[in-house]
């Protein structure tokens, strides 16, 4: 069984975007690499005219459109018609939270920057550059630790983006 495309809607209530290359990298994705959506289904709603609203994936279902489907195979699916309207606001909600944060040293050791930036993470700027110049230093540095708190999740990863342009290492274990 298959669902056709045309009976899905974007979510008029989504409150996130995505634009340019970010879009062309989750199209690129996406393309490459459809056994994702087996993985990580769009999570849906039916409303009373038999629409289909995503609650979770509007992007990826943007992405599926431009990419011309015109079937999205029942894997790729998971129905919440079950859900009170609280449950499926709070799940529009968490499902876009990004709860953690990338920790860049183990990036750099164990993955390739182009790679990476390939598959859609966003790098911070001189990433390889700062990897090249910690391995040429091999003096002693002492290291500081200090505890920064932000009122909102964007001002968190703003923050520990500059610091970690300037050279900081940053983590946000709380």
């Amino acid at each position: 069984m298959s669902y056709p495309i045309s009976k899905f809607k974007n979510n008029p209530s989504n409150p996130r975007i995505i634009k340019d290359d970010k879009f062309i990298k989750l199209l690129e994705s996406l393309k490459t690499f459809p056994e994702m959506m087996e993985k990580r289904p769009l999570v849906c709603v039916t409303d009373n005219d038999g629409k289909i609203y995503p609650l979770g994936g509007n992007m990826r279902l943007k992405a599926l459109k431009e990419l011309g489907y015109k079937e999205l195979k029942k894997e790729w699916v998971t129905m919440a018609d079950d859900w009170s309207i609280e449950k499926r606001n709070e799940f529009t909600i968490k499902d876009n939270v990004s709860f953690g944060a990338w920790d860049f040293d183990m990036l750099a050791n164990e993955w390739e920057a182009e790679q990476l930036e390939e598959w859609g993470l966003d790098l911070p700027i001189d990433y390889d550059e700062e990897e090249d110049e910690a391995e040429e230093e091999s003096t002693y540095i002492p290291s500081y630790k200090f505890e920064v708190s932000c009122n909102t999740e964007a001002e968190k990863n703003k923050l520990m983006g500059e610091l970690l342009k300037k050279g900081f290492s940053c983590t946000d274990d709380y």
